[in-house]
């Protein structure tokens, strides 16, 4: 594996992005703040400008938040975001010409680095459902009707002059807070300007509560899954350069506990709804599919697999998963356990790489240390390799 893979992953380019995201909303709230100590460049940039980009700066880290969940799903677009608001994070660092915000700029800048080199792994096309696009085109409908009505109207209200104040005001009254600091006058002849904002309230309410809806539809999805021992999308979309352990037999547990002692990255995909269920609740995770299936390897990123390990108490069903990801990833280590001595040929035919018979090396460890042999040199000559490579 080479070492850019092991080193520079996805993962990277995504703890890169919410760490810019979070140092770029803290240094803009200290330079509100007033926290800021001045820097070499604070000459050189005009008041008016460090006036406003703590602002800015916020508002770009909670902007950034946003695409960094985009790229842990590894959404292209979310790629596309990030590279557009990481020069701009490094570029309001150097403005607001604070000691604070020149870890920003080196940060922003390493990040620009790791995305620039994993812009290959971010491929996956975003395709919002249709509940997605209702959902914002009801808020986008409702904060464009309360605006431009209360603008019309504006002569109808005390305190609304500009399209920003009307902006504002629909904000507030959609949220419910009501500052109280624009009214609609009383009096018969603003009875219009009333009855709107009650229509207002009501469209902005019901939109920002089918917004919700959708954003938290996911989570309970998440739980749904944890629930019946499936893979959260959470789970898969991260997983690389990891080990793909197929079906779930006696040696699988053996085989997920030397996995955790090596501190490697692992996924299950089982047809046994109670085992994953039970991997599901310790935090592994875990596909309930036919791992002799297509989509299911697809889903658990065979293609980006470090190895794949078939181990049930089935040869014929190891023999077709074997076949399947051997089709999807030719250059994949595949490993096999043979239940029967006689399949061991059947399942190397198939597609593994290597196969182990547990009853064969298990008689010949039995013999070789009733001699006083050492354990592991047997292991090593029955699998023809170096001892120490075992």
């Amino acid at each position: 594996m080479e070492r850019n893979r092991e080193w520079v992953t996805v993962r990277v380019s995504v703890v890169l992005t919410f760490a810019v995201a979070l140092l770029s909303i803290l240094v803009g709230l200290l330079h509100i703040a007033g926290f800021g100590v001045e820097g070499p460049l604070a000459p050189f940039v005009p008041d008016v400008i460090l006036r406003t980009v703590g602002f800015t700066g916020t508002i770009t880290g909670f902007a950034m938040f946003g695409s960094g969940f985009a790229l842990k799903r590894r959404y292209r677009i979310g790629w596309y975001t990030t590279g557009l608001l990481l020069p701009l994070t490094a570029f309001q660092g150097l403005l607001q010409a604070s000691v604070f915000a020149y870890p920003l700029v080196v940060l922003s800048i390493l990040s620009m680095l790791a995305l620039i080199v994993n812009r290959g792994r971010f491929d996956r096309p975003f395709s919002p459902s249709p509940t997605q696009l209702a959902a914002a085109a009801a808020l986008v409908t409702a904060i464009a009707y309360g605006t431009v009505g209360s603008y019309a109207l504006r002569d109808e209200f005390e305190g609304i002059e500009t399209i920003v104040d009307a902006f504002y005001f629909t904000v507030v009254t959609a949220s419910t807070v009501g500052y109280g600091d624009i009214t609609p006058q009383t009096g018969a002849a603003s009875d219009i300007a009333q009855l709107f904002v009650l229509s207002s309230l009501i469209m902005n309410v019901a939109a920002f509560a089918v917004a919700l809806g959708v954003l938290l539809t996911p989570a309970i999805e998440a739980q749904l899954s944890k629930a019946l021992g499936k893979m959260t999308e959470k789970q898969f979309d991260l997983l690389d350069d990891h080990i793909l352990v197929l079906g779930y037999g006696e040696l699988t547990e053996p085989i997920l506990e030397e996995l955790n002692g090596r501190n490697v990255e692992y996924a299950v995909v089982s047809t046994n709804e109670t085992a994953a269920r039970t991997l599901g609740e310790r935090g592994i995770a875990v596909l309930t599919a036919d791992p002799s299936d297509v989509e299911p390897l697809e889903r658990a990123h065979i293609t980006d697999a470090r190895a794949v390990v078939v181990a049930t108490n089935d040869d014929a069903r190891d023999a077709l998963a074997i076949l399947t990801a051997r089709q999807l990833n030719p250059d994949v280590r595949i490993v096999a356990a043979a239940t029967q001595r006689e399949n061991v040929n059947k399942l190397r035919r198939a597609g593994a790489d290597q196969v182990i018979s547990p009853a064969t090396l298990g008689g010949h460890l039995i013999v070789g240390c009733a001699f006083g042999a050492d354990s592991h040199d047997i292991t090593g000559r029955i699998l023809g390799e170096d001892p120490e490579d075992v």
